[in-house]
Order: C-alpha cells, then sequence, then structure tokens
C-alpha cells in the first residue's frame, strides 16, 4: 500500500525524470525469471541525484517516526536495500544492519551484518518489491535473531496481488512511497506514454504471467 498520494506522485515524477524507471510496451524487458515486462525499474540511479535520494530518505524517516513508534534499528535488505536503509538511519539517528540473501560463505558466516540484539523492534527498508520474496526473506532473518520486525517500506511496488498475499501471510506490516498505478496517471499526464500505452500497461499489471 502507498503511504502517502502526494508522496507517490512526486517519487513517481523523480522515477520518470531519471529514468529510474522506464516504460516500453513496444519493446518490453525480459526479466531474471523470464517474464516479459513493459516496465524497467532500477532505483539504485536515485542515489546518484542528492535531491532525489534526500526526498526518499527523508519520506521513509517521516513514514517510521510516526507509524513505527518505538523502532530500535533500521534494516536495509542487500544489496539494493542497504544504501537506503542506511541513509534513513541517519535521519533517525538509529543503529544500522543490513540483511544478505543468504548466510556468508566464510569467517562468521553471518546473513545479518551489524549487532542487533534480542527483541530490539526493526523497521526494513527495501528499494523494490515485485513478489514480495526476497524482501520477506530478510524479515525471516531478522525474527530468527530475535528481533522484532514492526514493519517494512519500499521505494515503489508492482502492487501484484501475490506480493500482498505474501505480506499478508507472512504478518507483516508494508508500506511503499510509490506504486505502479500512480506511476501510470503520473506518465499518462506528462505524455511520457499515450493512452493506448496505458490500457497495454494495465493488461500486463492484471496479468503478467500471460501477458503478450
Amino acid at each position: 500500500m502507498i503511504y502517502n498520494n502526494v508522496i507517490a506522485r512526486e517519487v513517481a515524477e523523480y522515477l520518470l525524470e531519471i529514468k529510474a524507471v522506464v516504460l516500453n510496451p513496444s519493446e518490453p524487458f525480459t526479466w531474471a525469471s523470464g517474464l516479459k515486462s513493459p516496465i524497467y525499474c532500477d532505483n539504485r540511479k536515485t542515489l546518484s541525484y542528492p535531491k532525489v535520494r534526500t526526498f526518499i530518505k527523508n519520506s521513509f524517516a517521516d513514514v517510521v517516526s510516526e507509524d513505527f513508534k518505538g523502532c530500535h534499528v533500521i534494516a536495509g535488505v542487500a544489496t539494493a536495500g542497504i544504501p537506503h536503509g542506511a541513509l534513513v538511519a541517519d535521519v533517525l539517528n538509529k543503529p544500522f544492519i543490513y540483511v544478505r540473501d543468504k548466510p556468508k560463505g566464510h569467517g562468521l558466516t553471518n546473513q545479518i551484518e551489524g549487532k542487533l540484539d534480542k527483541g530490539q523492534k526493526v523497521v526494513v527498508i527495501e528499494d523494490l518489491i515485485s513478489t514480495g520474496g526476497s524482501s520477506l526473506k530478510a524479515v525471516e532473518a531478522i525474527r530468527e535473531a530475535g528481533g522484532e520486525v514492526l514493519g517494512l517500506g519500499a521505494i515503489f511496488t508492482y502492487g501484484f496481488e501475490k506480493s500482498v498475499t505474501a505480506f499478508e501471510n507472512a504478518k507483516c506490516k508494508f508500506f511503499t512511497l510509490s506504486d505502479y498505478p500512480t506511476l501510470l496517471e503520473v506518465a499518462l499526464k506528462q505524455d511520457y506514454i499515450k493512452a493506448a500505452d496505458k490500457d497495454t500497461l494495465t493488461e500486463w499489471y492484471k496479468n503478467p504471467e500471460g501477458w503478450k
């Protein structure tokens, strides 16, 4: 769910402006999963634009302060969530940890890097939610280490029903700064796409696996 409609539109504008999100229904991209998609999202680009990354980190920090009171630690999901999580932790003057997708294969074999005490309340920061799988692996790792996850925040979500169900099943509250429907509205209004393109892009959103 998006946290705030005004923030959602502004983030969408930024993502389109710096080409962190590219929409190309006529020549779709191929994701690592093999899925054909008319959208490519690389939120790591936001880090190269001080105005954009500042807006994102402050928006995250405001949500954590307002809705996740009692948070002790900010966590980033490796790898793209690490810098955003660190920026949020810095704004809030809170400890920071990050979570690997699996335990390190040498040394202390840590999956969680940084100091997390049992019982500490954690807010997880992610860059993107697609199916929710990688995000929830990080949530589970923190829980197994004794942390209490208050919730997870991401810059952007496609809003697939699969991801919503996954978070519900994991009993993990989540929010995003922007989402796919908002992005399409902004893209159409600012002439990044035409009306016919929006129809095609909406069809993909409704059935990404079956989209041609």
